[in-house]
């Protein structure tokens, strides 16, 4: 898993692609169930991968192990309860890539439990490898995206629970969020101290072991 090569990113391709657009589609899908037709009217209510990249989220990925698609547009004005219809909007990105964690974990315990080790370099380490990289990926998402940092999904979590007098505070953080998180990827990779790596790091190792076993 060290370092980068043609293999290592070709194995990682399905799983990041099926990872985002299912991400983004999970918000679309609970917004469109909340009455809000804005993603479907933009054709974002779909499972093709090219409609949720985002070229940097995704170079992310690869560069850094974290990263994002195109955010699904959402009209508020169309949610009966805007702020509670939103927490749950944007939480059904991160639920699915936890969904999408623990089913890739179970196959991955399977495989193991089957003498597929990953080892060799054959098709049957090629599988083993893009289901390990699967859990991992989903769980990188998820647990980056529920960082309470604007534009990320926790932020709109953190909003749906909080008392309104927060909403001003929540409003200076939604203009300033965006610059605050890319300075943190960008010193990160200048400096090779990833704070956002360290932060999420232990929850997706802890996921990996109660998921996968590993």
């Amino acid at each position: 898993m060290d370092g980068f090569n043609i293999a290592s990113i070709l194995i990682s391709i399905p799983p990041i692609l099926l990872a985002l657009t299912l991400h983004e589609y999970a918000h679309g899908y609970i917004a469109y169930r909340f009455g809000d037709p804005t993603a479907k009217l933009m054709g974002r209510l779909t499972l093709n991968p090219l409609a949720h990249l985002d070229p940097f989220g995704t170079i992310m990925i690869f560069l850094v192990r974290f990263g994002w698609a195109k955010p699904v547009p959402v009209d508020p004005r169309y949610l009966k309860d805007p702020k509670h219809d939103m927490m749950w909007i944007a939480a059904a990105g991160p639920l699915m890539n936890m969904i999408l964690a623990f089913i890739s974990g179970i196959l991955l315990r399977a495989m193991i439990a089957g003498g597929l080790h990953g080892r060799g370099a054959g098709l049957e380490h090629q599988i083993f490898m893009m289901v390990y990289l699967s859990v991992y990926i989903n769980l990188a998402l998820a647990v980056f995206n529920i960082l309470p940092i604007p534009p990320l999904d926790g932020s709109r979590i953190l909003a749906g629970l909080l008392p309104n007098r927060y909403m001003p505070t929540l409003n200076m953080l939604e203009q300033r969020g965006p610059m605050i998180l890319m300075g943190v990827i960008l010193f990160g990779m200048f400096t090779n101290i990833h704070i956002i790596g360290m932060v999420i790091g232990p929850f997706v190792n802890l996921f990996m072991w109660i998921f996968a076993g590993i």
